[in-house]
């Protein structure tokens, strides 16, 4: 049997997804959300484990990650295969993932019978890329953003102003309009509003 984990912040769709795998004769599926992921000894090793990257659960972990205001952090779930959905026309998600070390990337567009054999090869280590998101997949390495200021960017999404990002970052204020600059240069945008609109169609905030 392949132990799969479904890791998602809303109730609605995480049942749905567990509903779905569940019916797989090879798969025994248990769901959960973020908050709950870390609690130990709460889930019996599994082998793979599937995550919605617009889910706000996962991006914080990519950004806890990635040396973000929280500190360190390790796989979604450590030690297995991870499987992450994503849409197309979003390659700083599929960025994120493949960061991640993620082996499945899946496209929530397309049909859900993706899904089970992306799973069965990710617990046989290897990877899975739906076909619909290889171009993306090779176009994701372009995203000019350093981890630092996608961290900086991210905070000034969520509303934090350069104070606070400073005091979350243990920055001084200059340094944080200078990482603003710059992304606002490497992005082509007219501005902050701007460029966390262009990063956010991207997926990479």
């Amino acid at each position: 049997m392949i132990r799969v984990l479904v890791a998602h912040d809303t109730c609605l769709l995480r049942s749905a997804l567990a509903a779905l795998l569940g019916g797989e004769p090879d798969f025994e599926v248990t769901a959960t959300g973020w908050h709950l992921l870390r609690d130990p000894g709460r889930f019996h090793s599994p082998h793979v484990c599937v995550v919605d990257a617009d889910c706000p659960g996962w991006r914080r972990h990519t950004e806890r990650a990635r040396g973000g205001p929280s500190g360190g952090a390790g796989t979604a779930a450590d030690g297995c295969a991870l499987i992450v959905l994503t849409n197309s026309g979003k390659p700083g998600s599929l960025r994120r993932a493949y960061a991640a070390d993620a082996l499945g990337f899946v496209n929530k567009d397309r049909s859900a019978d993706r899904l089970p054999t992306a799973i069965r090869q990710a617990a046989q280590g290897k990877r899975f890329v739906d076909e619909s998101l290889a171009v993306e997949f090779l176009q994701a390495a372009d995203m000019p953003l350093t981890p630092r200021e996608l961290t900086v960017l991210s905070l000034s999404a969520e509303g934090a102003s350069v104070t606070e990002i400073a005091r979350s970052l243990h920055l001084c204020n200059g340094t944080v309009r200078n990482y603003l600059a710059a992304i606002t240069r490497k992005t082509g945008a007219r501005n902050r509003v701007d460029a966390i609109r262009i990063s956010r169609f991207a997926g990479w905030v």
